[in-house]
């Protein structure tokens, strides 16, 4: 990983970000990924009183590209297990295991508080630090009613990477969810972002450079997935 490549990376890693200050709520959503360290700050928003009920969701959604995980069972039950280790009451969790990307993570999530008889007046969303855009724009179009906050652990990119989530993995990852909102913003399942010119000068570098793993065909209507 070239330092031209981290410094164009950087651009996008804060563009990704909206910078809000967590609002309490009457529920934490918890979008499942390939991250550990989001459910532990899911359990941190619950400690901190930002809201009553947490609900994970992320079924198997990955096992063939950059996000697969290998995990023994999905990526709500995963996080369902970290809050109950960091002191996450029981009841206060509520487990969606079907979905299969984000916007069937709040639709899917919408019908479970229903069913559950829960009627949130506001929700926090908790997601990794580079998905808060993109699950702001599905939100809008998903849930459009529903009042919200994203929050995410709050870390530079060069501390994001792990052994296992290595610099080049996440920045094609933050390539391809960039490209995503204009793919997905044209095909109706999300809102329509604006791009400045220096993220769009950005990702275009980071194509040139070979960052192309994590893309999608321009022309394809993709479901929208993690």
């Amino acid at each position: 990983m070239t330092e031209e490549a981290l410094k164009l990376a950087r651009v996008l890693w804060d563009y990704h970000q909206l910078q809000h200050t967590p609002i309490p709520a009457d529920a934490i959503v918890v979008l499942g990924t390939n991250d550990l360290r989001v459910a532990e700050f899911a359990a941190e928003l619950y400690h901190r009183e930002l809201g009553q009920t947490v609900v994970c969701t992320g079924g198997v959604a990955h096992s063939t590209d950059l996000l697969k995980t290998n995990w023994p069972r999905s990526e709500a039950g995963m996080f369902a297990e970290i809050l109950r280790k960091r002191g996450v009451p029981e009841e206060r969790i509520l487990l969606e295991t079907r979905a299969q990307n984000t916007a069937e993570n709040f639709r899917f999530t919408r019908a479970l508080l229903r069913q559950a008889g829960l009627r949130p007046r506001n929700i926090v969303i908790a997601v990794k630090p580079f998905m808060q855009r993109r699950a702001w724009a599905t939100l809008a179009v998903e849930w459009p009613e529903m009042p919200a906050s994203v929050a995410s652990p709050q870390m530079a990119l060069d501390e994001y990477f792990t052994a296992e989530l290595t610099p080049d993995k996440i920045v094609n990852i933050i390539v391809g969810d960039l490209q995503r909102l204009w793919v997905y913003a044209r095909a109706g399942y999300s809102a329509p972002q604006r791009i400045p010119d220096d993220v769009r000068h950005a990702y275009d570098g980071l194509v040139a450079l070979g960052f192309t793993q994590h893309l999608l065909p321009e022309t394809a209507a993709h479901q929208n997935s993690e």
